[in-house]
């Protein structure tokens, strides 16, 4: 069987279909006596005869009308798996998993979405919700495509670009003696019940917090530890405590909370991350979308 090539099995199927030479050799764009003997070598190559041959008719023998049902079968699968392969090829089909810091759902994440899906409709988005730290260790580990990780947050072979730049704010309870400001010092914040992330999860995150209050000769008086974003707010308007987030938490802030900016603290930004050699055509594209989609918010 090793001799039966894949274009026997197609010149096969289209004379089975035809039951005529003449017709079948015309469907295929070649001349009759190529497809004859093409026809002959099948039969030789399987020692079966799949044709009954007459100067008035051909037609398929019992051999040949089990073997045709089996060939249209399975040159349609290899049209599917060609297909498939082609589609993976262009970014058509296939997988893309994104890790993201929280307050990436409420910044760049949702128009990055919507832009994919409608460019790559049946490329499956597998999103996680993931601190820094352990995105960047999926992603060493080749168990993300994407991460979207807080500043500071480079791995060692991996490529990071700033997507997002943003002012780190107090996020009060309403209630709050600062709530009342129109913007707070650093100093200000001296002495205040902190909620913070874990520094493991969040290392870059929180030692920069932690700079801003060396640089008044201070340390955060952390009360409480949270993974999320919403967490926190949660806890802030629990009046647990006060926090410092991302400017970008003011768009899904409950009422009973307020963000004010602080004087003189540093800026924090959203980072894409991902490995060096991708060549996964639909990740480049969530990329793209990436970009595209803080491009239009950063539009007034």
């Amino acid at each position: 069987m090793i001799g039966v090539e894949l274009r026997h099995l197609r010149y096969f199927r289209v004379l089975a279909e035809e039951l005529h030479f003449g017709r079948a050799a015309a469907r295929l764009h070649i001349s009759q006596p190529p497809l004859t003997t093409h026809i002959k070598d099948l039969e030789r190559e399987m020692g079966v005869q799949l044709f009954d041959r007459t100067t008035r008719r051909v037609g398929l023998t019992a051999a040949g009308e089990v073997f045709a049902g089996r060939v249209v079968d399975l040159l349609a699968d290899l049209d599917d798996a060609i297909d498939e392969a082609r589609d993976h090829a262009a970014g058509r089909r296939g997988r893309v998993r994104v890790g993201f810091v929280s307050s990436a759902s409420g910044t760049v994440l949702p128009p990055a979405l919507r832009l994919f899906r409608e460019i790559h409709p049946a490329v499956r988005v597998q999103l996680s919700p993931l601190t820094t730290r352990e995105q960047l260790d999926a992603l060493s580990a080749g168990d993300l495509d994407i991460g979207l990780v807080r500043s500071g947050g480079a791995e060692s072979g991996l490529v990071v670009e700033p997507l997002l730049v943003e002012p780190m704010v107090a996020v009060l309870p309403i209630e709050h003696a600062l709530a009342r400001r129109g913007e707070v010092d650093i100093v200000d914040l001296v002495g205040e019940r902190l909620i913070l992330f874990p520094r493991d999860l969040m290392p870059a995150y929180v030692a920069q917090i932690w700079s801003m209050f060396a640089g008044v000769g201070a340390e955060p008086v952390v009360v409480q530890e949270a993974i999320h974003h919403e967490t926190v707010v949660g806890l802030v308007s629990a009046g647990v405590g006060i926090s410092v987030l991302p400017g970008s938490v003011s768009r899904f802030r409950p009422v009973d909370v307020v963000v004010r900016p602080i004087v003189g603290a540093p800026t924090t930004s959203l980072m894409i991350a991902r490995a060096p050699d991708v060549d996964n055509p639909a990740v480049v594209g969530f990329v793209e979308c990436l970009r595209a989609a803080q491009r239009v918010d950063e539009q007034p």
